[in-house]
């Protein structure tokens, strides 16, 4: 059963699903959180269809949990702003679902986690570091990182996996993309408005300054419920090493899982790591062991 939830954050509304399973209320539930850019509550974008938060919750669903996802800010039915909207903001908007989760009558309060996948992972480290009351956390496709520190890492991970022409004219060019990717970085610590222009278009500047400073280690450390940490051993946005680093970090217990020949969005990538693929990549399921994964971790913290 699904039904339409607005949540009130900061001036904006935000509009989202609940869905419950079948049998009888309250039920264990999760609010999962999507990751970056102007995706719905589906993890969709016009250009890319994604659907992850929306399989996460199916899969949730049918194990016995209730689910709230919502629009971002700007996105679908949300009002705001997108490009106007901090990281710091979007970490807001997931407190006050949090709390009129809690507050739904069909929702055992006692017993709710967070799943987040990606920028949805950084976000539920932040909401989990100052909450005490939630069962647990799931992070999917987390840093464990500097921002600053991840885009480079990325930029080093992506080169090599560049169309060949494309390869030759930066060789020709001589432009390191590690370079290229740290000069950006100056011109957007240097921005002070919201939203700035960059290479001729429009972006949210505040969610890039608070995002190349952010460090998740000091919330990852306060951090006291169940962790799951997964990432894809394909994942060229996030490293498949992290998930160690969060389980040393994490004061709590952690389930630390890397699901071979998975990538970023959570697909099964056969072949060398591409993001070329992703457009082909997303007409397939998400990974039936990442959903088994989560969902198994939740149900056991249920019984436990």
């Amino acid at each position: 059963m699904s039904t339409t939830v607005r949540i009130g954050s900061h001036g904006e509304t935000l509009v989202g699903t609940l869905t419950t399973p079948g049998h009888a209320a309250p039920f264990p539930a999760a609010l999962v959180l999507p990751g970056s850019g102007p995706v719905d509550r589906d993890s969709d974008v016009r250009q890319l269809r994604l659907g992850i938060t929306r399989e996460l919750s199916d899969a949730l669903v049918a194990a016995g949990f209730a689910t709230l996802r919502y629009d971002k800010r700007g996105v679908g039915e949300s009002s705001g702003s997108f490009l106007a909207t901090g990281l710091t903001d979007v970490a807001a908007d997931a407190r006050a679902a949090l709390a009129v989760l809690r507050q739904r009558p069909e929702v055992d309060a006692s017993c709710v986690v967070l799943v987040g996948h990606s920028e949805g992972a950084l976000v539920a480290a932040m909401v989990a570091a100052e909450d005490r009351d939630l069962a647990g956390v799931a992070l999917l496709s987390a840093s464990a990182r500097p921002g600053e520190e991840l885009l480079r890492w990325q930029a080093a991970q992506i080169g090599p996996t560049l169309p060949a022409p494309v390869r030759l004219l930066l060789r020709a060019f001589r432009t390191d993309l590690v370079r290229q990717v740290s000069k950006n970085h100056a011109r957007l610590r240097a921005t002070t408005t919201d939203v700035a222009r960059m290479g001729g278009r429009r972006i949210n500047a505040r969610w890039h300054r608070e995002f190349l400073a952010y460090d998740p280690r000091p919330d990852l450390a306060r951090i006291t419920a169940p962790v799951l940490a997964l990432t894809g051993a394909k994942d060229l946005q996030v490293p498949a090493a992290d998930v160690d680093v969060i389980a040393a970090t994490v004061p709590g217990p952690v389930r630390a899982v890397v699901v071979d020949d998975v990538s970023h969005v959570l697909r099964s990538q056969p072949g060398a790591p591409s993001l070329a693929s992703y457009r082909s990549d997303v007409r397939k399921p998400v990974d039936e062991r990442v959903l088994g994964a989560v969902t198994t971790w939740a149900t056991d913290l249920v019984r436990a």
